[in-house]
């Protein structure tokens, strides 16, 4: 990189807006501070100036300032879920379990762009005025990419879904989009968590023992962080449960075989938070709480989000470890600061030249529109919709109408013009058309005034809207879920109540259109409102731009091609024990029963059909096409997606009824008919053994291209027949 002229003053001016001015002496005489160097002779000059004390110091979240090294204050703790998050006005995208429902990575990585660049444009304002607050740094931790493999866990809304590989290609394109691409500086440093075999009881999670098989490990829990690793996540998050009688954080397995040798992580290793703390106090695996940080240390966990790594230096003093455990501990940390620029000059780094004008700009509230509107998924559909916009009268009521939560899910950032769905049906209405609002109902609680308005004023409407489903309120981590009586977790499949009651009323003696859109971020019993309602939308938690996109759905602006990323039971009775790590029955790919709404379901205003199927294999690559055609009077967008079942023989390991191995998201015009290709490596045709290897199994597999999973319950709810080939292997 070319040196600015200017450098010397730029970099003076730049570290005295920070409150740490640099003399040229010291700039002479810190070799750390100069750029030219090569990273591990910095990082080493800095490691080697360091007092034990400052050391142990910068291995928590909350970093001080060393003020005789130069070295400002940092917050390691950030939070960009689905934009930047409790750091300020920020753009609000979709919540990811909404994303995972695109079956877009392109526009994921667009997203993690835009997030990105709000980001640094935050980090660069805030830092040029000596700003160093929590949540204002540059190290997110997200992406969540653990397995939403049980509907009832609350934070199953933060992830990609059930499946390993929609999982994989989701959380691979956010990673690049949040690090960038140049060849010296991250633009941010991504975090993928938590890891690992973690997705609740949250309110067992300090004290749990997941248990979960060789098999499992490999098949369903770790390819996604494995997929993150060789992306090139900058940090990974060990999580607060044991498994497989090992803390997360002291998991010696997971940590250093895996994560480091195996799969030659070079990055840092970062505690959830209190973590550290839980080794000693919630799993009992040491008898002190210095030895939990000791043994953290050890073990490969590099960054104490706690306090408790403050007792290192006690540890020491015990023998527990030395101090050039804790150097090693502390480079990886170093060269995640050296890569985000932060002891360089402004001028060498790009990102640093974003500025605030992007922060919840133009074109990145357009982005999130269109994210919403890819994600909303039509479960239902009799005809009704697309609706007209200038019937006599519409009238919308429900719980959700004007509630802004069910935009912002949980990890969220502010924004002062987020549209409601209220506001965006409002907004769609054309002139001399009338529009009522009443909210019927509450979230979760029977109304204490037995009046009742809202009844009649659907059956004189042509059609109602009902915005029903569940909040942050409801459903969320430990501690955000202020309404929930399982600390974030649902104890029942089911929907209030209350509010099918309330869609039972608004239905009765009713024979207008009645449009259900259910807010939420985990599948629910929807059968009652499936029987109920005309159509039916799964909306999520779709961010700022909500309101437009279910209106743009709804008003035919926008033809829905969502898919849902994860199966809709069809009762409680179908589902496993929550603490049952084991994925036998669970997700699309070991369940037997019949679901309400199956993995990649999602309907379309088109009609699509699927044709002459081709295979040809050249070395290790099969090449498939399929001929797909619109033969709908409008034009619509769809996922096709690609799903390889494995020879069922008789195994000593489970062998998966379905493995999504494709898909791409297509718009045809009425009529229209393309070519769609997939290049699949014989390698996806591979499945895991007891050991944990990945193995291929002779005879006949049957690859399947459609609309949604290939299976009877897809057909039942009017998804296109998939074309199917065959591919044998001797």
């Amino acid at each position: 990189m070319v040196k600015n002229p200017y450098f010397r003053t730029t970099w003076i001016t730049w570290m005295f807006c920070l409150g740490i001015y640099v003399s040229a002496s010291a700039q002479d005489t810190l070799a750390f501070l100069n750029p030219s160097l090569p990273l591990d002779q910095r990082i080493s000059d800095l490691l080697h100036r360091m007092t034990l004390e400052e050391k142990v110091s910068q291995m928590q979240n909350a970093s001080p300032a060393i003020p005789r090294l130069h070295i400002p204050a940092y917050n390691w703790w950030s939070e960009a879920l689905h934009g930047v998050a409790r750091s300020g006005v920020a753009t609000i995208f979709p919540e990811p379990i909404g994303l995972a429902a695109t079956f877009d990575d392109s526009l994921e990585y667009e997203i993690a762009t835009a997030i990105s660049d709000e980001a640094r444009a935050m980090f660069n304002a805030a830092a040029a005025k000596g700003k160093h607050e929590q949540y204002g740094g540059l190290t997110f931790w997200t992406p969540n990419i653990n397995i939403f493999r049980d509907p009832r866990w609350g934070r199953g809304q933060e992830t990609y879904g059930e499946d390993p590989y929609l999982t994989s290609r989701m959380a691979t394109a956010f990673i690049r989009g949040m690090q960038g691409h140049d060849a010296r500086y991250l633009k941010t440093a991504a975090c993928a968590k938590h890891y690992v075999v973690h997705s609740g009881p949250e309110g067992l999670r300090h004290q749990f023992d997941a248990q979960a098989s060789l098999h499992d490990l490999y098949d369903t829990y770790l390819p996604a962080f494995h997929a993150a690793v060789k992306a090139g996540v900058e940090a990974v998050m060990c999580a607060y449960n044991s498994t497989n009688g090992q803390p997360c954080c002291a998991n010696t397995y997971l940590l250093d075989t895996v994560l480091r040798k195996n799969w030659g992580f070079r990055g840092h290793i970062v505690s959830d938070c209190g973590a550290i703390g839980d080794i000693y106090a919630g799993h009992h695996y040491v008898n002190s709480e210095a030895a939990a940080a000791a043994i953290a240390v050890k073990r490969g966990v590099n960054l104490d989000c706690g306090n408790e790594y403050a007792l290192l230096p006690e540890a020491i003093r015990q023998g527990l470890l030395t101090e050039a455990d804790i150097d090693s501990a502390l480079v990886p940390l170093l060269r995640t600061r050296f890569k985000l620029g932060l002891f360089d000059p402004p001028a060498y780094n790009p990102y640093n030249a974003i500025s605030p004008a992007v922060i919840n700009s133009t074109a990145h509230r357009q982005l999130a529109r269109r994210a919403a509107e890819e994600s909303i998924v039509l479960l239902k559909n009799n005809g009704v919709l697309p609706l007209r916009n200038d019937l006599p009268k519409y009238f919308i009521t429900g719980p959700n109408a004007t509630n802004l939560d069910v935009l912002i899910g949980n990890y969220y950032g502010v924004n002062p013009h987020m549209v409601t769905i209220l506001e965006g049906i409002a907004g769609a209405i054309a002139p001399g058309s009338q529009l009522q609002y009443k909210p019927g109902c509450l979230l979760a609680w029977p109304n204490a005034n037995p009046i009742d308005w809202t009844t009649g004023e659907a059956r004189s409407a042509d059609v109602t809207f009902v915005v029903m489903g569940l909040s942050g309120l409801l459903e969320g981590e430990e501690g955000d879920a202020i309404a929930s009586v399982d600390r974030g977790d649902r104890a029942t499949y089911d929907l209030p109540a209350n509010q099918i009651d309330f869609l039972r009323k608004l239905r009765a003696n009713n024979s207008k259109p009645i449009v259900a859109i259910i807010t939420g971020g985990s599948p629910v019993n929807l059968a009652p409102v499936d029987s109920l309602a005309d159509a039916v939308l799964m909306v999520w938690y779709p961010g700022e731009e909500g309101g437009n996109a279910v209106a743009g759905v709804i008003f035919g602006k926008t033809s829905p091609a969502g898919k849902l990323p994860i199966t809709f039971p069809k009762s409680y009775s179908q589902l496993p024990p929550f603490e049952d790590y084991s994925m036998q029955g669970r997700t699309y790919r070991y369940m037997t029963a019949e679901p309400l709404y199956p993995f990649g379901y999602g309907l379309t205003y088109g009609k699509f059909e699927f044709a002459h199927g081709r295979l040809q294999q050249q070395d290790s690559v099969l090449h498939i096409s399929v001929e797909v055609s619109n033969r709908g009077s409008r034009a619509a967008a769809d996922v096709i997606q690609l799903y390889v079942t494995p020879p069922q023989g008789k195994k000593d390991f489970p062998i998966p009824r379905y493995m999504l191995r494709g898909f791409r998201r297509i718009q045809l015009q009425s009529g229209q008919t393309e070519l769609v290709n997939f290049d699949l490596p014989l390698q996806a045709l591979q499945v895991v053994d007891t050991q944990g290897r990945k193995v291929w199994l002779k005879g006949i597999y049957e690859i399947n291209i459609g609309e949604s999973l290939p299976d009877a319950r897809s057909q039942q709810l009017g998804m296109a027949r998939p074309v199917s080939i065959t591919y044998e292997l001797k």
